[in-house]
């Protein structure tokens, strides 16, 4: 300041810069917390009515998914033999294989060859067939309407719908069909 205690041009140069910065970093700061807020509602939405990220446990599909792996499944409504999909089931997700749809008939042999409506299935996916131990089901077997006949790829372990304990799958407990692996990334892709 000079001797009159008056502001040089040079100090309110300064202090209009000041001025300046802190509006623009307020400006800046509040369109942030704006997008990010935007951002992370259009991440609920698609993640609730899109997409639903899950994390496998169990061993129940190896060798197609293991333990710690993370998979996206895909809202659906129609679903083919051999798609993989993850449901619901007392309160914990289960990922399975669907074998058949409703009103197909399913037939397992005692050496584990499953057939659908009488044509033996090709299942490169899992490493060795099996009838199963928790089988209690009688074979042939037709699918109910609004039900998915559904497998684990490791068939010797998996309880899946060969037991009246998980039964075949109803539309409503269907999150959705798994279409994506993120993690680990060496695994990284689509199904």
């Amino acid at each position: 300041m000079t001797e009159n205690n008056k502001p040089t041009i040079e100090e309110l140069k300064k202090e209009l810069n000041r001025v300046n910065n802190k509006r623009e970093y307020k400006t800046t700061f509040r369109n942030t917390i704006f997008i990010l807020i935007v951002v992370a509602a259009f991440a609920v939405l698609v993640s609730s009515f899109f997409i639903t990220v899950l994390k496998v446990t169990g061993d129940s599909m190896t060798p197609t998914f293991e333990t710690g792996q993370i998979v996206i499944a895909q809202n659906s409504s129609t679903f083919e033999t051999g798609d993989v999909i993850a449901f619901y089931y007392n309160n914990k997700v289960l990922i399975k294989r669907v074998i058949g749809s409703p009103g197909d008939w399913i037939n397992i042999d005692s050496d584990g060859n499953v057939t659908v409506n009488g044509v033996l299935i090709d299942e490169p996916y899992v490493d060795q067939l099996s009838y199963g131990d928790n089988t209690d089901i009688t074979f042939p077997y037709q699918v109910p309407e609004n039900r998915y006949f559904v497998l684990g790829d490791h068939r010797s372990t998996s309880i899946d719908s060969r037991s009246t304990t998980v039964g075949c799958v109803t539309q409503e407990q269907v999150i959705g069909k798994i279409v994506f692996r993120v993690y680990p990334f060496t695994a990284f892709g689509s199904m």
